[in-house]
C-alpha cells in the first residue's frame, strides 16, 4: 500500500511539472513569434484561474443539481452513515455529508472544495447491491479523493488546460491577422522552422494538454485505490466492489460528459483499444484490480 501511494503521487507530481513546463515551452514559443510572452502568460493565467476557481468554490453545488442527488438523514440510510463516519475517523478527517441518486445503476463520487466541505454521493443502486465490505472499500476510495485533495488539483489541470487553449489560439490568431513574426523576420531559415514549429505546436497543444490532464485523473484513481485500502486495511474489499461495478452494464441516467470523471468507475460507456484509453478519465478496472491484489 504504501509504495502503490508513494508511486502514484510521484507521478502526479511529474505530469504536473511536466504540464507547467509545457505551458512556460508555449509562453517562450509565443514571446519569439508574437512577441506577448510574459504578457501573454500573465494574462491567459488570469482568465483561466478566474473562471476555473470560480466553479471550484461552487463545484458541489454545480455538480449535486446536474446529478438530481438529494440529501439524506441518518435515519433513512443508518449503515450509509456508519460506514461514513466510521471510515472518517479512520481517514482522520471530518464525516462528509451524505448524498444519494435513486438510481439502480450502481455508482459514486465524492465532491468539495476541502475536507471540511466535502460531500460523499452513492446511488441507491450501489447500497443494494454492495455488501458492507465492499461498500466501505467504495466509500474509502471516494473520501480518500478528499483526504488527497483531488477537487484541487483537478481545478489546477482546468486553469493550466485553459492557460494553454488560450495562448494557442493567441499563437494562430496572431499570424492569421498579421502578427510580428519576429522568429521569421529577424532569424532567416532558422526563423522559419521556429514559426513552423510553433503553429504547429500551438495546433496540437489543446490535445496535449488534454492528454496530460487525463493521465493526471487516471493517476488520481489509482492513488484513491491505494489510499482507501490503506483506510480500510482490506483491499480486496474494494476490489471486489470494482468487479461489481464493472460487470453491472445497467446504464445511470443521472450522468453525463460533464460529471462522468467524477465517479469511481465511468458511468458512461467504456472507452476500449489502447489509443482510446489515453482519452480516458479512468484507468482500466483490470488494472485497477490488479494492483489491488498487489498489495
Amino acid at each position: 500500500m504504501y509504495e502503490q501511494i508513494a508511486s502514484n503521487k510521484r507521478k502526479s507530481f511529474l505530469l504536473v511539472f511536466c504540464f507547467i513546463a509545457f505551458i512556460f515551452l508555449l509562453a517562450w514559443l509565443f514571446e519569439q513569434l508574437a512577441g506577448m510572452g510574459t504578457s501573454g502568460l500573465v494574462l491567459a493565467l488570469v482568465i483561466a484561474s478566474i473562471s476555473a476557481f470560480a466553479g471550484y468554490y461552487a463545484s458541489d453545488k454545480i455538480v449535486l443539481a446536474i446529478s438530481r442527488a438529494r440529501p439524506v438523514t441518518k435515519e433513512e440510510f443508518p449503515h450509509l452513515y456508519n460506514v461514513v463516519e466510521g471510515l472518517a475517523i479512520a481517514a482522520g478527517i471530518p464525516a462528509p455529508r451524505c448524498y444519494v441518486i435513486e438510481d439502480t445503476a450502481p455508482n459514486a463520487f465524492a465532491t468539495g472544495r476541502n475536507p471540511k466541505n466535502s460531500v460523499i454521493c452513492v446511488t441507491t443502486g450501489l447500497l443494494e447491491k454492495m455488501n458492507r465490505v465492499e461498500l466501505e472499500g467504495v466509500i474509502s476510495h471516494e473520501m480518500s479523493h478528499i483526504k488527497n485533495y483531488d477537487v484541487l488539483v483537478q481545478t489546477l489541470t482546468v486553469v493550466m488546460v485553459g492557460v494553454i487553449a488560450l495562448m494557442s489560439d493567441w499563437i494562430l490568431r496572431s499570424f492569421l491577422w498579421g502578427g510580428r513574426r519576429r522568429g521569421g523576420r529577424d532569424k532567416g531559415g532558422a526563423g522559419s522552422i521556429l514559426i513552423v514549429v510553433g503553429l504547429v505546436l500551438a495546433a496540437l497543444s489543446p490535445i496535449i494538454s488534454q492528454l496530460i490532464r487525463l493521465a493526471i485523473s487516471r493517476k488520481r484513481e489509482f492513488l484513491a485505490d491505494a489510499s482507501g485500502a490503506m483506510i480500510t486495511r482490506y483491499p480486496p474489499g474494494l476490489a471486489s466492489a470494482l468487479r461489481k461495478l464493472d460487470a453491472d452494464t445497467e446504464p445511470l441516467e443521472a450522468a453525463n460528459k460533464a460529471t462522468a470523471h467524477l465517479y469511481i468507475v465511468n458511468p458512461l460507456k467504456d472507452i476500449k483499444g489502447k489509443v482510446n484509453k489515453l482519452f480516458s478519465t479512468h484507468p482500466p478496472i483490470e488494472e485497477r484490480i490488479a494492483a489491488l491484489e498487489k498489495m
